[in-house]
């Protein structure tokens, strides 16, 4: 798979909301104002579909918080496999 260049990265980011890019890595952080358990339920829904694409996140959770970072490491930068997984947790956010 192609790592993206600069114009399809930012196409990406203009169609990922709160998606930003750090040190490499497509990155976003979560809130949810009801607390720890809406958090943990986001992850686990995360996380079944990261199995499923065999395409697996960075999470960081703390209470409300979940901060999402995905990279292709072994493209060595941000693929369509990235922005894909973005939407998808976009979509899972708000399950």
């Amino acid at each position: 798979m192609a790592l993206l260049g600069d114009d399809e990265l930012s196409t990406a980011l203009a169609l990922l909301p709160g998606w930003g890019i750090e040190d490499g890595m497509l990155v976003k952080e979560y809130v949810f104002p009801e607390g720890f358990l809406p958090a943990v339920a986001f992850v686990t829904r995360v996380a079944d579909a990261a199995e499923a694409a065999d395409h697996h996140p960075d999470i960081d959770i703390r209470w409300n918080r979940v901060r999402i970072a995905v990279v292709t490491h072994d493209q060595g930068g941000i693929t369509e496999k990235d922005t894909s997984l973005a939407a998808e947790c976009d979509r899972l956010a708000v399950a």
